[in-house]
């Protein structure tokens, strides 16, 4: 073989390594990770979760709550992304939820509201069904508490069933705010939930007490709101200076923090730039790079945050 013969074989395996969705590096089991988040997008929806999917993301959060969500648009979104890329309904996970009477419009409840609250919840998940184009749910969340806890236990022995049947994988809470609810409601479960969906802000003093109890279970937390809640924490000078370091945006080097403390953020980027960026960050990451040196480094961060025990729960291990 020639000198030139070689150099073909070597430029062509370069080349179809750029052309391997950066994706190829992900697993779907692995945690922390960025999930595309699909709240808000409206119209919208279909398109930007087939570029998501494109640029990268496995990982699709949606909700059975039309208010918020598009969810029929999901389904056409992430089935018109796996027809472009080859892909199997397993390569994907979708996390939906379902969400109780006080979180719709009057106008537009996706379930009968004079049924039995039971059926209400069957009512909703047969609806994600439809609207995905699946015959299972990776993961379903509760997506509020409801009244009292009857009527949670009424919810939660419900999607419990679903599990039975086959028709969900995995159960999960969002929006549970105070620790005794989170511990009570896991303690009283039959099938545990195996993810919390918060909104990571300072009034819930970023849930310290919630992610240890998570990180104690194995429970995945899960972060909405995380830019929005959090710009003075990835905004002032020093922390710019990181991400220029690291070769990061600084909306990226938030997700790098974040998933160091053991959280897996929504990313609701509409942007394909950032959404291909934020694909990187990940593949940065599951490559065994650290971004962050040590805990100096995260404190940069860390301490801008306005909580100031939000690395209690951290060992030197999880810090850097």
């Amino acid at each position: 073989m020639t000198s030139s013969s070689i150099l073909h074989i070597i430029c062509m395996g370069a080349l179809l390594c750029c052309l391997l969705p950066s994706s190829y590096a992900l697993v779907l089991k692995d945690r922390p990770i960025l999930k595309y988040g699909t709240a808000w997008k409206k119209e919208e929806t279909s398109s930007l979760v087939h570029q998501a999917i494109k640029a990268g993301f496995r990982h699709i959060d949606t909700a059975c709550q039309p208010r918020h969500y598009r969810e029929d648009l999901v389904g056409e979104g992430w089935k018109a992304a796996a027809k472009e890329l080859n892909l199997e309904r397993k390569d994907l996970w979708l996390q939906t939820k379902f969400s109780g009477l006080g979180a719709h419009s009057e106008d537009n409840i996706p379930y009968d509201k004079d049924a039995p609250l039971e059926t209400r919840v069957r009512q909703s998940l047969a609806k994600s069904l439809h609207h995905l184009q699946t015959d299972y749910i990776d993961s379903w969340i509760m997506h509020g508490p409801e009244n009292n806890w009857d009527d949670h236990f009424k919810v939660w022995r419900t999607i419990e069933e679903a599990v039975d049947e086959g028709k969900v994988l995995q159960l999960g809470l969002s929006n549970f705010y105070r620790l005794e609810d989170v511990v009570w409601a896991y303690d009283h479960a039959r099938i545990k939930p195996k993810v919390v969906q918060n909104r990571f802000y300072l009034d819930s003093g970023h849930d310290v007490e919630i992610r240890a109890f998570c990180k104690e279970k194995d429970i995945e937390y899960q972060s909405f709101w995380t830019l929005t809640a959090n710009r003075d924490a990835y905004l002032h000078p020093e922390a710019l200076e990181l991400a220029k370091e690291k070769g990061l945006s600084p909306e990226g080097l938030f997700y790098a923090f974040c998933m160091a403390l053991g959280i897996s953020p929504m990313d609701g980027s509409t942007d394909e730039v950032h959404m291909k960026e934020d694909i990187a960050l990940m593949n940065r990451i599951r490559s065994g790079e650290k971004i962050f040196a040590d805990s100096n480094e995260m404190g940069i961060i860390g301490n801008a945050l306005g909580t100031t025990n939000w690395n209690t729960i951290l060992d030197e291990e999880d810090e850097l």
